[in-house]
């Protein structure tokens, strides 16, 4: 390494002194030795007080190369110590300025803990130690350069005296201690993250299925009942039946979109005072009510129809004579006096009874009408829809039956694919199995479900579990489209159908029974989510 000229002190002897050194020649001042601790420790005995002209690396070089030549190395420059003596180098002069800082911090700062790292720690760091000689110097992009004149250049790194760490390798144990090092802080695993968030929506997912039925009923259970406004629009003939409640004609109104909710109206109900009276018959409402004002028409008696009587489309018999007679004030026992002779009404050879010959309509009979001027104006109204529609005289009583079946099993626009279901298991001489028809037989028509027994009943001549194709006769009063869907079936290969949402009339057709038990399984869970049904 080239060295350079000294700072000149003194611009004539230091300069001259350098041209004889470079020259080969003794400078002037050679023959005087400097103490390399003078101009550090002050006065020492025997030697000056400070450096001669051109400084102490001058010197140094001077004496060297008198003693050598030029360019000759030093004898002992590796050992100041050797030659006590001998003028010190540049170099030396760092490593001994070095030597002078670390002995001050030794005594401004604490001692090294014992228990801090030691050789043999720093050593096996070494591979990746970061002050390392092989490790690229962070602040410079270098390969490290360990000499002391580095360290001079960091003075807040310099090392040591010897057997004791520097603050840059108590750094790098400390950080090699700690398990950080240099090295990047780890991330997160992104399958964690993942995992996490879905067990929180899985939970969350929980609670609200959990908690979504009671929440939903304490919000309806706060909320005002579903109401409209206004007086409604249009015309509806609503019936009250003898016999009817206040719950069945809050039932009634909703179904028929006289109100918008059971609710509405039946809690207006119980907040009368006294309590209203109701009366069988017909009665001019309009859609889409509110409840007062439905509640207001009803007690109307100019909204009721006088003499008026509403049969509905599969009404058993016995209770359209029933309605006639709570509307026109008729004995019930003449009533069932006039119908008791079908043939003489007009109707087919096998006729054992009116039923499916009171055709289901509105009737308005004059002030005074007897019982049997109400049975003959219903069953020729009967007769002239089986004609209207095409039906031959000797058919009558047969197509009656189907279409009554049609009726009480499915709804206006299901009609077809039922009247196919039956004509399909006639043809296979499969039985029917409708429970409208064991119903008929016992005479209760407040349920839509059989029991075991009820099915098992071979008693029961309307049982078509037990029994072989149509029952004796109809099991109600069909209306117009039940006739026509009776006389034109769909095309299907359809051999049974469940109604499994008995709320909206949803009704499943198949064709195999394995299809069908799996949509009768629909209708079970209907029912258990539904027990007050039918009741």
């Amino acid at each position: 390494m080239t060295q350079l000229p000294p700072e000149p002190h003194d611009a004539r002897d230091g300069g001259a002194a350098w041209d004889a050194l470079l020259r080969g020649e003794t400078p002037p001042n050679a023959a005087r030795p400097v103490d390399p601790f003078a101009a550090l420790d002050g006065p020492r005995t025997g030697t000056p007080a400070a450096p001669p002209p051109g400084g102490a690396a001058y010197q140094v070089a001077a004496n060297d190369a008198a003693a050598n030549g030029p360019g000759a190395p030093r004898a002992g420059a590796s050992d100041p110590s050797a030659d006590p003596g001998r003028p010190m180098t540049r170099r030396e002069l760092r490593e001994a300025e070095q030597r002078r800082l670390a002995e001050q911090q030794d005594v401004s700062e604490p001692a090294y803990p014992s228990a801090g790292p030691t050789d043999d720690a720093f050593d096996a760091a070494a591979p990746t130690d970061p002050y390392s000689p092989t490790t690229a110097y962070p602040d410079h992009g270098q390969e490290f350069d360990p000499s002391p004149t580095h360290w001079l250049d960091e003075p807040e790194e310099a090392a040591a005296p010897h057997g004791r760490p520097s603050r840059a390798e108590r750094r790098a144990a400390t950080a090699y201690d700690d398990g950080h090092s240099n090295a990047a802080p780890r991330r997160r695993r992104p399958w964690g993250c993942l995992i996490g968030l879905l067990i929180v929506a899985a939970l969350g997912v929980g609670a609200y299925v959990f908690l979504q039925g009671p929440i939903t009923s304490i919000i309806e259970r706060f909320q005002p009942a579903a109401d409209y406004e206004g007086t409604g629009t249009g015309e509806v003939l609503f019936q009250i039946h003898d016999g009817d409640t206040g719950s069945d004609i809050a039932t009634n109104l909703e179904s028929e979109g006289v109100t918008a909710s059971y609710d509405a109206f039946y809690d207006l109900l119980l907040e009368q005072v006294p309590e209203p009276e109701f009366h069988p018959g017909v009665y001019r409402l309009a859609e889409r009510m509110s409840a007062s004002a439905a509640l207001a028409a009803l007690e109307d008696p100019a909204t009721k129809l006088e003499n008026t009587v509403l049969i509905t489309e599969g009404t058993w018999a016995r209770d359209a004579l029933a309605e006639a007679s709570a509307v026109l004030q008729i004995p019930i026992e003449e009533l069932q006096a006039a119908a008791s002779n079908p043939q003489a009404l007009g109707l087919p050879a096998e006729a054992t009874s009116v039923e499916g010959f009171l055709f289901p309509a509105t009737y308005t009979f004059d002030p005074g009408v007897t019982a049997d001027q109400v049975v003959q104006t219903m069953v020729a109204e009967s007769l002239a829809a089986y004609d209207a529609a095409g039906v031959a005289p000797e058919d009558r009583y047969r197509v009656a039956t189907i279409a009554s079946l049609i009726e009480r099993e499915g709804l206006p626009q299901d009609f077809a694919k039922v009247s196919r279901v039956i004509q399909n298991r006639l043809d296979q001489g499969m039985l029917l199995q409708f429970d409208s028809t064991v119903h008929y037989g016992t005479g209760d028509n407040s349920v839509v479900t059989t029991t075991d027994a009820e099915r098992a009943d071979a008693g029961n001549p309307y049982n078509t579990y037990v029994h072989a194709g149509l029952p004796p006769g109809p099991i109600g009063n069909p209306g117009a489209e039940a006739i026509q869907a009776a006389l034109n079936p769909a095309d299907g290969t359809w051999l049974y159908f469940v109604t499994v949402n008995p709320d909206t009339g949803e009704t499943v057709f198949t064709s195999t029974i394995e299809e069908h038990e799996a949509a009768a399984e629909q209708f079970y869970q209907w029912l258990e989510e539904h027990p007050d049904y039918g009741q």
